[in-house]
């Protein structure tokens, strides 16, 4: 069988498996990954007024969400224990709902994408979790890599948007 150049977690035989990152320089990587919940306008003045009835909502997310940067690995099969240098969430109430914004960085021979992406979701899902008495309605929307920087392929920007659900 030919080898999967196009695919670096196959083999020669096409095969899964972890990728073998020894050979890779360690250098500073960036990724930056957002999501959004969307809520009723009610919701989100529960939080803004620190009424919930779960406590500091936001709070607990952006720790859920960086417990999740550091994990990553435990929860993507093939993706490496990366030792972070950084991570910053930022949530910010919307009039119909919350947007996360996820920077991660490190400096190290693989990227920090999945960590990025992995700490959106779980903070999106501690909303959710903690809001879901008052809403159960809520959508987990737009979760996507808005920006990575340094290694081999180089700065990624998204230039469009997805659509949001109808």
């Amino acid at each position: 069988m030919a080898p999967h150049r196009d695919f670096p977690h196959l083999n020669d035989a096409g095969e899964v498996h972890m990728v073998d990152v020894a050979a890779k320089p360690s250098t500073p990587r960036r990724a930056v990954a957002e999501g959004r919940l969307v809520t009723t306008p009610e919701v989100v003045n529960l939080v803004r007024q620190h009424a919930a009835p779960k406590g500091d909502v936001l709070a607990v997310a952006r720790v859920a969400a960086i417990q999740a940067a550091k994990r990553t690995a435990e929860w993507i099969p093939l993706a490496h224990p990366v030792p972070l240098t950084h991570v910053a969430v930022e949530i910010s109430p919307e009039p119909d709902g919350f947007r996360v914004l996820a920077t991660v960085e490190t400096v190290w021979a693989t990227g920090v994408e999945m960590e990025a992406l992995t700490a959106v979701t779980a903070a999106l899902l501690t909303l959710y979790d903690m809001l879901k008495a008052r809403d159960r309605g809520m959508v987990m929307t737009g979760v996507q890599l808005v920006e990575k920087t340094g290694g081999r392929s180089g700065t990624y920007r998204r230039t469009e948007t997805p659509p949001e659900p109808e």
